[in-house]
């Protein structure tokens, strides 16, 4: 069998830190989110994470004006030019040291980065190919600390930086005769935030302490006279001392602090003409994040303790002021309209984003505060569900990528959460000692099950009937039985004489497996007033059990690294695995042994059987995840789902950039001085893959004569179930489109009933695929409807094979059935 896993989509987390960037049009929002960047389409009610990521967290993004080109610049300045529209890497740079900020110049034939105290101008990549795509143009030289932000002027002529020396430079992007360089200054702390107004040189500057000058300039835009042209400067390649080839530098142009009189006579002048305050609490509530909308003339201001203030300037009139969280707003930004506000707020990992003239939110999201700890999907697919360390249960929409309900009962952490066979019901097991059954209709928690002596439940499980909860405990060693319709217990199952680790029922008989950490997987017959059936010996801690789908199979993973299968019905081992060498561990900055060593004690956290039972997944503390065939016990597939560098314990290596003759520089407290504060790792997110049948040419039962201009020519003379057999032979996705959607309407029941039976199965995994991007509803559902109608009996069968093809029928029908009904309604209510 053939793996070809594609990158899907990120759950989990929708905001980590960097600015947000609104699209051309206003209706979509980019969010840098860890290492990957987020597309939210605001609209439509979307969100897709591009297939493509840096080494390390992103810190800022520049957006191209037309929207097509994105730059993305992470911690430690390495540079991915993006193509939006393309969603994949144009041209990688590296600009060696932390970049602050990146802005195209709203001609986007220039962009400036700031790194230091210097601003650095290139010329923008063109739709020409070019060898380089960052030509460096020049070099600005005048902060005396590290530059903060950027802004341009509309006719892309000059630009302006803010520094933490609490100064505002003004810059040519070519040289002006009458515009010298020289810095504003009038604050008292970092510069936040710089804007010019509409079509002027008039300009704002914002501080981290709450203060707002307003400068005016004494010269229009259109009255910047050009520098006479002067000798050449030798711009091409030199030979340094040595004979190798330097890059060109570009011209360097250095800022005067204070220039003298003489110097700025007839120059551009700034008259600073009014300075305004925030409202400002204390220390705590410092200015963190600013954005000015110029045709509106809307001034957006964020602070560390949550609260945002609306001004429209140049009066400084405020509109608005509201609290939407008790974190510091990291990151502003005001769609081309001028109608919607987005909010990043990322120690709590929020994305919001506001009507301002409304007053509601067009998209409120937020990720898992601490580690997400457990997931699950639906029956259908539609749905996952996933419990975190936070103690929330959020519900992930698998199409739109979006949590659409989260509940917050537990008051301690979740360890474990799952479906029942229904869809519509979630459980949820927390350190808090409860177990929590949540209404998918309702949305609400509507039935709470406890122990008569407080536990510690570290994991769930729920019968194929969905009238029988377990849950294990880690401290009383003991699994507690209850009735889904009553709440009651009904049974406490003692044995163990270590924590529970795992439990598990087989879904085809009624039977529960439980593993715990004293080195035992024991077999509870619910029909046998639940009595042990078989205790399975194993050589080490048991971590997680798991029942093949046919329910013949267990799985079981132990600490010291194997996955062992079981036949439970004779208590005998069928085969192992040794997966500790597959998780191939990386070392913690403040590990004292190395990646090889400490690999040795490490062991898979988490297994899966595929639906067809042949496969099973395997994943634990480490960045792989492995896929194995169980029947051959062999390693088939180990992908990589994560390259971030900004999570620990990433590299095999440690690396001696961090090393001083202290040690490493983990180990070295650099307290909270930065506007950052303590650094706080990465939000759990959620990674979802697919299987790209995309990729690869896979014909089926190919002859000499199936080839695309006889498909056509059968079509033509009305055999259609020889057309289509043949298209499903050569098994190309668009030519079976075109026959498939050739054909009658009234002709559908009869190639149906005429289609032989090897062939089906292939028809209804093309229109399970087709009902998620055509807009032939109808049709496809009638071809549904008519195979499932005329070949049930003969699929029923091979219900075990077909089960992904099903289920993939089923979510895309699902999801149209949720979308038509909302449309209905809304229509309904119209009315």
């Amino acid at each position: 069998m053939k793996f070809a896993y594609r990158f899907s989509g990120l759950l989990g987390t929708v905001y980590r830190r960097g600015n947000l960037n609104f699209t051309r049009d206003g209706s979509c929002l980019i969010s840098p989110v860890g290492n990957r960047i987020s597309l939210f389409d605001l609209k439509n009610n979307k969100c897709e994470t591009f297939p493509l990521a840096t080494r390390h967290n992103i810190v800022c993004v520049g957006l191209s004006p037309d929207g097509s080109l994105a730059i993305l610049v992470d911690e430690e300045g390495a540079a991915l030019l993006v193509s939006v529209i393309g969603k994949s890497v144009i041209h990688q740079f590296h600009f060696h040291k932390p970049v602050h900020s990146v802005s195209f110049s709203p001609d986007g034939k220039r962009f400036v980065i700031t790194k230091d105290n210097v601003a650095l101008m290139y010329h923008a990549p063109g739709k020409k190919r070019e060898f380089n795509a960052f030509v460096l143009d020049k070099t600005y030289y005048g902060p005396y600390d590290e530059t903060t932000c950027i802004d341009w002027t509309d006719d892309s002529k000059c630009f302006a930086i803010g520094s933490k020396d609490m100064s505002t430079w003004v810059f040519g992007a070519e040289r002006w005769a009458n515009l010298i360089y020289y810095s504003l200054g009038g604050h008292k702390d970092v510069i936040v935030a710089c804007f010019f107004e509409e079509n002027s040189l008039d300009l704002y500057t914002v501080s981290r302490d709450g203060a707002l000058c307003v400068w005016q300039c004494d010269t229009e835009l259109d009255d910047l006279k050009p520098m006479p042209p002067k000798e050449a400067r030798q711009k091409n390649r030199v030979k340094d001392d040595d004979g190798f080839l330097e890059e060109p530098k570009g011209e360097e142009i250095h800022g005067k602090a204070n220039p003298n009189e003489q110097e700025m006579r007839e120059k551009v002048k700034y008259t600073r003409v009014a300075k305004y305050f925030f409202n400002k609490e204390g220390d705590f509530n410092n200015l963190t994040s600013a954005a000015y909308h110029k045709k509106t003339h809307l001034l957006v201001t964020g602070f560390a303790s949550g609260i945002f203030h609306l001004h429209e300037l140049p009066d400084f009139n405020l509109i608005h002021s509201l609290s939407i969280s008790d974190q510091r707003i990291a990151s502003i930004s005001i769609n081309s309209t001028g109608d919607w506000i987005a909010f990043g707020c990322s120690g709590l990992g929020q994305l919001l984003v506001w009507e301002w003239q409304s007053e509601s939110y067009v998209l409120k999201q937020q990720g898992h505060f601490n580690s997400m700890v457990s997931l699950a999907y639906s029956p259908d697919g539609q749905y996952i569900v996933t419990g975190g360390e936070d103690g929330k249960v959020k519900v992930w929409n698998t199409s739109s990528s979006f949590c659409f309900v989260t509940f917050t009962d537990h008051s301690s952490g979740v360890t474990a959460v799952t479906f029942t066979s229904s869809g519509y019901v979630i459980l949820s097991a927390s350190l808090d000692g409860t177990v929590r059954a949540f209404d998918l209709h309702r949305y609400r928690n509507f039935r709470t099950f406890t122990s008569p002596r407080p536990s510690q439940f570290s994991c769930l499980a729920v019968d194929s009937s969905g009238e029988i909860v377990s849950a294990g405990s880690q401290d009383s060693f003991e699994i507690f039985i209850w009735s889904m319709q009553s709440g009651r217990l009904l049974d406490v199952l003692s044995g163990h004489e270590g924590p529970i680790s795992s439990l598990s029922f087989n879904p085809m008989k009624c039977v529960l497996a439980s593993g715990s950490w004293d080195k035992t997987v024991k077999l509870w017959d619910m029909l046998d007033s639940w009595r042990t059936k078989e205790t399975l010996m194993l050589n080490s801690d048991v971590l997680v059990v798991a029942f093949r789908p046919d329910g013949k199979e267990l799985a079981v993973a132990s600490l010291n690294g194997q996955i062992t299968f079981w036949d439970h019905e004779n208590a005998v081992q069928v085969g192992s695995i040794e997966g500790r060498h597959d998780l191939q561990m990386g070392r913690k900055e403040l590990d004292k042994i190395t990646a090889k060593q400490s690999a040795k004690g490490k062991s898979f956290t988490t297994l899966c059987y595929s639906a067809d039972g042949q496969s099973i997944l395997a994943g634990g503390l480490s960045k792989f995840v492995c896929i194995y065939n169980v029947k051959e016990q062999i390693l088939m597939k180990k992908f990589e789902i994560s390259c971030n560098f900004s999570l620990d314990a990433m590299e095999e290596y440690l690396d001696r950039r961090k090393m001083t003759e202290f040690g490493s520089m983990a180990l070295i407290d650099e307290g909270t001085g930065d506007e950052d504060g303590v650094a706080i790792p990465l939000p759990g997110g959620l990674l979802i893959y697919s299987l790209d049948a995309g990729l690869i040419f896979d014909p089926f039962e190919l002859d000499i004569d199936v080839t695309p201009s006889n498909i056509r020519k059968k079509l033509h003379q009305k055999e259609y179930t020889v057309a289509i057999v043949m298209a499903l032979k050569l098994n190309e996705k668009k030519l079976i489109q075109e026959v498939i959607e050739a054909i009658p309407g009234n002709e559908v029941d009869v190639v149906c009933s005429s289609l032989p039976d090897l062939y089906v199965e292939k028809v209804l995994e093309f229109l399970a695929s087709a009902f998620e991007i055509s807009c032939h509803l109808e049709f496809y559902l009638i071809w549904a409807h008519k195979l499932l109608m005329l070949h049930g009996q003969k699929l029923k069968t091979r219900s075990q094979k077909l089960l992904p093809v099903i289920q993939f029928l089923q979510k895309s029908i699902q999801r149209h059935f949720e979308d038509v009904s909302k449309l209905y309604v809304l229509l309904y209510f119209k009315v």
